[in-house]
């Protein structure tokens, strides 16, 4: 299982991981941390040390009720740091974290490898179409509504099952278009409950049928530190935890905020595996 960035074709079989640069003063857990160039610099620098294949960049919070933002104001806030990166780690391959097509678009043409989309193209109509014309792989999550809603549209009648249908449309409409390399993203906590959550997770290799590599993003999130109680800060431990339920359930990638520990969760597994 192979994706194609840049002309280097990464080999997903022996799972990746995705550091998060945050580039918004409002994320949940390092919102506003990196507000220079010297931080960010030292920051991604850090992340491919320890072993990241991927660094995500995102100039939109998506956390629950995050205040929407102009697209020139994401465009300002993103764009000047795919540059920068791109002039000091010409090798890194930066994945853009957004829903709108012209950010794709600039991002991509200024040196970004891939798009990672928490709407799956369901909130820019023009997105998918786009990313066929850029060809370059693409990360469609699953969510309802948007990240001011999706809070209100956790009910279901059957998650995993409606959790498949919905990639089963997005993927028959990805391919429609074109588009290659396509992974999937369950969206932990993206219009779903601490309970759907671990529900979601419980049975993670449902979504194995697709046939596509999944990306697992449970870093820090509200059903790690609200189930015990503590700060994001304070849940390393458990996003390593379930980091592992992951990746023996068959993630591809998992995206972090802690590069080193989840590369040695990788390794250990992978060790466990050819034991």
């Amino acid at each position: 299982m192979t994706i194609n960035c840049k002309g280097q074709l990464i080999d997903l079989n022996t799972p990746k991981v995705m550091g998060i640069l945050n580039l918004t003063p409002d994320s949940f857990f390092d919102g506003g941390q990196y507000k220079n160039h010297h931080d960010i610099l030292k920051r991604v620098e850090s992340m491919l040390t320890d072993g990241a294949t991927f660094v995500d960049l995102g100039a939109y919070s998506s956390r629950p009720g995050a205040a929407h933002i102009s697209l020139d104001e994401e465009k300002s806030r993103i764009l000047p740091i795919v540059t920068l990166l791109q002039k000091e780690f010409p090798d890194c391959l930066l994945s853009i974290d957004t829903f709108r097509s012209d950010i794709a678009v600039a991002c991509i043409q200024n040196g970004a490898a891939m798009i990672n989309d928490i709407s799956a193209g369901n909130l820019d109509t023009t997105m998918l179409s786009t990313i066929a014309k850029l060809q370059v792989p693409y990360i469609m999550m699953h969510m309802r509504g948007t990240p001011q809603t999706m809070k209100t549209l956790d009910t279901y009648d059957h998650l995993i099952k409606e959790v498949c249908s919905y990639f089963s449309e997005r993927i028959a409409s990805a391919r429609l278009f074109g588009i290659n390399d396509l992974i999937i993203d369950p969206g932990f906590g993206f219009a779903k409950n601490t309970t759907q959550s671990y529900s979601l997770l419980k049975n993670m290799e449902v979504l194995q049928q697709l046939e596509l590599p999944i990306l697992a993003g449970l870093s820090r999130k509200s059903m790690i530190y609200q189930t015990l109680g503590i700060t994001p800060k304070k849940a390393l431990n458990g996003t390593t935890v379930l980091n592992t339920i992951a990746l023996q359930k068959g993630a591809a990638i998992v995206r972090v905020h802690d590069t080193k520990e989840a590369m040695e969760t990788i390794r250990i597994l992978e060790t466990l595996k050819k034991s």
